[in-house]
Order: C-alpha cells, then sequence, then structure tokens
C-alpha cells in the first residue's frame, strides 16, 4: 500500500485536520504540503521528510516539536546555530541527524553516547585523535569500526582485543612489522589474516599452526629452502601444496638449464 493511499493521522493516531493547521492558509493554497503526501503533521516519515524538501526554511521552527520523527528530519534541513541542543536530544536519531552537520569539536561527548548507532556513526565525522579514546568502547562493533578508520600506528591497542573480529581487521591493517606480535592469537582465522600479510622469510613462525588453513597459507608463500619441512603434514593439502611448490621449482630449474 503507497503512502498516497494509507490514511493521514498524526503521530498521536488522530485524524489530521487540515484546517486547524497552522500552514491551512499560507501552504496548502500554494501547493507548499498535501495531505497524505507531503505534510508535517503525518505519523509517517515519508511524507514528514516531503514536507521539509518542499520547505526548508521551517525546519528550524520545528527542531523542538514532541514528535522524535519530525525533529530528526528537520535536523536535516535547520540552521547549523539551533542545532547544538540537538545532542542532548533523548532520541538517538534526532541527536545523529544534529552531529552530521555541526563541527567536530562539538560532536566530541557522543564519543560517550549511551546509543551504539550513534557511536558507531559518529567515528565517520572524527579523526585520529579524536578516535583514540573509542579504541576501549565497552562495545565491540563500535571498535571494530575505529579500527576500520584509525591509523594502522595505533592499532597496536587492540592487538589483544577481547573480540576476535576486532583483532582479524587489525591483523589486516596493522604495520607489517608488528604483526609477529599477532602470530600466537588464539583465534585461527586471525592467525590466517597474519599469515597473508607476513614477508615470506617469517612465515616459518607459523609453520607448525594447529590450524591446516594456516599452514596452506605458509606452504603457498614460504621460501622454498624452508617448505620441505611441511612435505609430511598431517594435512592433504598441505602435503599437495609442497608437491606442486616443488614441481615447479624443478621445472623452472630445468628450464634455466
Amino acid at each position: 500500500m503507497s503512502d498516497e493511499i494509507d490514511e493521514a493521522r498524526t503521530w498521536l493516531g488522530d485524524e489530521i485536520d487540515c484546517p486547524s493547521c497552522v500552514h491551512h492558509r499560507d501552504l496548502l493554497p500554494a501547493g507548499g504540503c498535501r495531505l497524505q503526501h507531503a505534510c508535517v503533521l503525518d505519523r509517517y516519515a515519508r511524507r514528514i521528510d516531503r514536507f521539509f524538501n518542499w520547505n526548508p526554511e521551517l525546519a528550524n521552527a520545528y527542531v523542538g516539536h514532541p514528535h522524535f520523527e519530525v525533529r530528526a528530519i528537520a535536523a536535516k534541513h535547520a540552521d547549523m546555530f539551533v542545532l547544538a541542543p540537538l545532542l542532548d536530544d533523548p532520541e538517538e536519531t534526532v541527536r545523529w541527524n544534529a552531529a552530521r552537520r555541526l563541527p567536530r569539536r562539538l560532536i566530541l561527548p557522543l564519543r560517550q553516547d549511551p546509543h551504539r548507532e550513534v557511536r558507531i556513526r559518529i567515528v565517520s565525522r572524527l579523526e585520529d585523535a579524536d578516535l583514540i579514546p573509542m579504541l576501549a568502547d565497552p562495545d565491540y562493533y563500535v571498535r571494530l569500526v575505529v579500527a576500520r578508520k584509525i591509523a594502522p600506528p595505533l592499532l597496536s591497542r587492540l592487538i589483544h582485543d577481547e573480540e576476535a573480529e576486532v583483532r582479524k581487521v587489525v591483523a589486516r591493517r596493522l604495520p607489517a612489522e608488528w604483526l609477529l606480535s599477532m602470530a600466537a592469537d588464539p583465534n585461527p582465522q586471525v592467525r590466517l589474516e597474519v599469515a597473508q600479510r607476513l614477508a615470506p622469510d617469517l612465515l616459518v613462525r607459523l609453520a607448525g599452526d594447529a590450524d591446516w588453513r594456516v599452514r596452506y597459507e605458509v606452504a603457498t608463500r614460504m621460501p622454498m629452502d624452508q617448505v620441505a619441512r611441511l612435505a609430511q603434514d598431517a594435512d592433504a593439502f598441505v602435503r599437495e601444496m609442497v608437491e606442486t611448490r616443488r614441481t615447479q621449482g624443478r621445472s623452472a630449474k630445468g628450464v634455466q638449464c
């Protein structure tokens, strides 16, 4: 059912009465609003959004509206000087819509916002120095988003994060000279990320890994003079990779001769 067919009711569930609306005399005759399509009184966000798209100059008057959808959408159009109070709004959608338009220095308190979605979204607005306190965020996904954005040299603080998903991101982005510090990570997928980035001459440190996927990666990239140590590996795929590389090495020597 389209929003043009849905009945027009306010966020309180009352039927919308156009003649009683403050915009009845100015906007309605001029086509600035339309019942069931673009209306600031309507309970549907799409209709409220159309209203402010058509009448952005009215947004300042609605940042204090009792319905949070109206405040949140008005925040996308209102003048910046009226947005700061919305950072303390009880609704997270309103806080974020205000934060996305305000200067960075004003939104720093939202790093401790009680709602994880606000903290997750605020990461995109912040720079490295601002993000450092968020490396200790109690929510793992917030730390994950920070790990994806913050400068690689600052990731050392997350090397021993309690969540494997966070450590996997760290292993992908950590400066290469620090990767060995994660070679003994308790999670095999993290160790696989490490193996995929380690310099070939350092892969011997993972040749005895408990997970066959890690040993397979080692076998594919380890220097030829060291790969023989995996020839008797317990996993057939690893042994096959070793034999493939040996065969390729012999073929290459034959061509050279």
